[in-house]
């Protein structure tokens, strides 16, 4: 089976090509004609928080949010309040984790608990991925809220800009900025190890969701591959993991049975 030369896509998850001589999947092909300027990028989001003074933070307690928090207050002395989006599966420790660099980094810390059973019962049922749509739907319930409470911007903790910018704007007005944008993980782990973080034992990639893995496991049983493939593969074009690592965390998941028991009890689905 032929895998990209450039990121870990292979022929299951995406259409690869023989370029010059090396197998090239079609993300990277438009990826090296379209190279982003990855210094325009950071300068870009260097210039648009200069400009902030007061943001909301999506703040989830994983370790990617962490980091945001962390550079926001630290690095950009911004005026922030951490909300947190409790969609009924956050883990206990990433709620811990939170109110604990809350307090660490002195800042206030809300969370908005909502009911998303319809999207994570769909997901498991049907083999899909509940991520865009649990996604899409927290930023919304984040969007408003800043605008409520009359923030002009929306931080979050994605590695990946939008494109060739760190920031888009939302319905609103409200400018959502990707403050990790070109950040690769081993720069994250060091700000990590400053704060009282502590990693949670979960399946996937995730240091926040209980619904990953099995939704993970459903996924692979269904298509042979994980519905995280596509985005740990863009980390690597763009790299921010290890290739190695990367290919770690695309495997099927071993899924401790007392969460997948607790998922499926709390979803009403039987598992068998």
């Amino acid at each position: 089976m032929l895998t990209c030369s450039l990121c870990i896509h292979n022929e299951k998850t995406a259409k690869i090509d023989i370029i010059d001589g090396k197998p090239l999947c079609r993300e990277c092909q438009v990826y090296l004609k379209h190279k982003p300027n990855r210094e325009r990028i950071r300068k870009e989001l260097d210039d648009v928080m200069k400009k902030a003074e007061r943001a909301v933070v999506a703040f989830s307690g994983g370790k990617d949010s962490t980091v945001a928090l962390y550079l926001a207050v630290e690095k950009y002395h911004l005026d922030v309040e951490a909300v947190m989006v409790d969609h009924g599966f956050m883990v206990e420790k990433a709620i811990e984790n939170a109110k604990r660099v809350a307090r660490y980094l002195n800042i206030p810390f809300r969370i908005l608990r909502y009911d998303y059973l319809d999207i994570f019962k769909k997901a498991l049922l049907k083999g899909q991925s509940p991520c865009r749509a649990c996604s899409r739907r927290t930023m919304e319930r984040l969007r408003k809220y800043a605008l409520k409470n009359g923030y002009k911007y929306l931080i979050t903790g994605h590695e990946l800009p939008f494109g060739h910018h760190p920031y888009r704007l939302m319905s609103g007005g409200i400018l959502q900025v990707r403050l990790l944008s070109l950040m690769s993980e081993e720069e994250r782990f060091e700000i990590l190890k400053k704060l009282p973080f502590e990693f949670p034992s979960l399946a996937g990639y995730t240091t926040n969701c209980l619904i990953l893995g099995p939704a993970l496991e459903k996924y692979w049983e269904k298509h042979g591959f994980s519905f995280e493939h596509r985005r740990i593969a863009a980390l690597v074009r763009y790299g921010l993991i290890d290739r190695g690592k990367a290919l770690e965390k695309v495997r099927k998941p071993e899924v401790p049975e007392s969460i997948r028991r607790k998922v499926y009890e709390k979803l009403g689905i039987n598992e068998k």
